[in-house]
């Protein structure tokens, strides 16, 4: 027996899920009812029941902790950079100084011999 996959959609889902919490019926009669197996229904209410929670969460304070690490990120990063043009600079510093000691008495007063 060749069976093909049903896909079930997430408004159907919603009212299996819907049907498993009221109680009224078991997961089997539910699962006979929709065509669904019943380790599925039991996966779709355990889903449900551990996202409830967030759907009463302040919205508003994701977002804000989302751009907040968003910033940390970006502020580390501009740390960092900051940091190796400093070395760079203090390096080229370092090296045009050779340069700096023998043109030094050249731009200034002539020598005195």
């Amino acid at each position: 027996m060749n069976q093909t996959k049903h896909k079930t959609s997430k408004e159907e889902k919603t009212k299996i899920v819907l049907a498993i919490l009221r109680g009224d019926k078991t997961a089997n009669e539910i699962a006979s009812q929709y065509g669904v197996h019943p380790h599925i229904i039991s996966k779709w209410k355990q889903a449900a029941i551990d996202g409830l929670p967030e759907l009463f969460e302040d919205k508003r304070l994701k977002v804000d902790r989302s751009k907040l690490q968003e910033q940390k990120k970006l502020l580390e990063q501009a740390c960092k950079l900051i940091g190796q043009r400093d070395i760079e600079l203090d390096w080229l510093k370092k090296k045009l100084s050779i340069f700096d000691d023998e043109r030094t008495p050249r731009l200034g007063r002539p020598r005195k011999s």
